[in-house]
């Protein structure tokens, strides 16, 4: 698999057109990994986040059906754009640009582009993806990234609810009341146990520190995704432009319905000082 290596003075990042995936981010001051060095260590989450149940949904009055996916039996989940590969359209030693051209029976007919950048002590990703077809369609757009913990690594963030994992990893309903576990306001050290939560009313920014190394994720959705998994040293903290399942919802939350040349995007900065 070919491997694209952007560095400055402070970071050091490397990225495959496989799946857009990042497979390592490191803070060169302080000698260790920012991103949990798995395969992959961050992905994108096009054209739509996570996983709808039935794998369906209606628009207009249709019934659609999402593509079958190689990767899940029952989802078409966090979509194509992580297990497609993409064009290198711009590589520079601090900045990658990728596109990607993708479409579906389903009414999905996209051109995505994808951009990191190393600007000082900051990783600044934009994603951002113009619908081609004739017919209306609805997007939605996240980012994946597998935070590396240390046994003592405190996380924080705000929010205003969550909703909890049921049967299928698909959410249950909205809790305003947030557990010892899936409370993170004070900045707490993550429990060694399975969390695969969707939260409501996110500030948009979070904080992990590490010692000495302070890691910022700030990314202006109203919505994260945390994933953790027991006996493994990373977190993911997943912005998202909509909760899990928003196809079903009511209203469609966070959802955007784009006609032929409309664009969305998505922007997200990991600060590391």
């Amino acid at each position: 698999m070919d491997i694209l290596r952007l560095q400055n003075a402070s970071l050091s990042l490397t990225v495959a057109p496989q799946g857009a995936s990042v497979f390592s981010f490191e803070s060169l001051k302080h000698n260790k990994p920012v991103f949990y060095p798995a395969e992959p260590a961050l992905f994108p989450l096009l054209p739509l986040a996570n996983r709808v149940e039935g794998n369906q949904f209606r628009l207009g009055g249709e019934q659609i059906a999402l593509p079958q996916s190689p990767v899940d039996e029952r989802f078409f989940l966090h979509g194509d754009g992580w297990i497609k590969r993409w064009k290198v359209e711009n590589h520079h030693p601090q900045q990658l640009i990728l596109s990607l051209e993708s479409r579906h029976a389903c009414g999905f007919d996209y051109l995505a582009r994808l951009t990191y950048r190393l600007v000082e002590n900051q990783l600044r990703v934009s994603l951002e993806l113009t619908h081609l077809g004739d017919k209306v369609m609805v997007y939605g757009l996240g980012l994946h990234p597998y935070f590396a913990l240390e046994p003592q690594s405190r996380v924080q963030f705000l929010a205003s609810g969550y909703w909890p994992e049921g049967d299928h990893h698909l959410p249950l309903e909205w809790q305003g009341e947030l557990t010892e576990q899936t409370d993170f306001s004070s900045g707490e050290v993550p429990a060694d146990e399975w969390l695969n939560v969707g939260y409501s009313g996110w500030s948009g920014n979070a904080l992990i520190e590490s010692g000495a190394m302070r890691v910022r994720l700030s990314c202006p959705t109203p919505y994260l995704m945390v994933f953790r998994m027991q006996n493994q040293p990373f977190i993911c903290l997943e912005p998202q432009t909509h909760p899990v399942n928003a196809h079903n919802l009511p209203g469609m939350p966070g959802l955007v319905m784009l006609g032929r040349a409309e664009t969305t995007r998505l922007e997200m900065v990991v600060e590391v000082d």
